[in-house]
């Protein structure tokens, strides 16, 4: 059986929380490798092979996202025929 964690509530209530209640639920995982402004007209000039130039410098931390929120920073690898994410920093959240 689970463990639970009991938070106290100010009327003297408490919620049982587990982890397992969350497991199944998806989130939205996105990597920011860089952004940049363009104008539409820029835009719509781009065609194959264009270049994109970004704000961030080769070996620059990229962004982790979950759900739109910061929650670590990465570098790209290689794994096998993909590309892949390694963690290297975890962004501690405000509580």
């Amino acid at each position: 059986m689970a463990e639970h964690m009991n938070e106290g509530f100010g009327d003297g209530m408490q919620e049982s929380i587990t982890l397992e209640a969350v497991q199944d639920i998806p989130v939205q995982v996105s990597v920011v490798l860089g952004r940049t402004s363009m104008q539409v007209n820029q835009l719509l000039k781009l065609g194959r092979g264009a270049v994109i130039e970004l704000d961030r410098k080769v070996g620059e931390p990229i962004d982790i996202l979950v759900n739109d929120r910061l929650v670590a920073r990465g570098e790209v690898v290689v794994v096998e025929d993909r590309i892949g994410i390694t963690m290297t920093e975890i962004i501690k959240g405000d509580k």
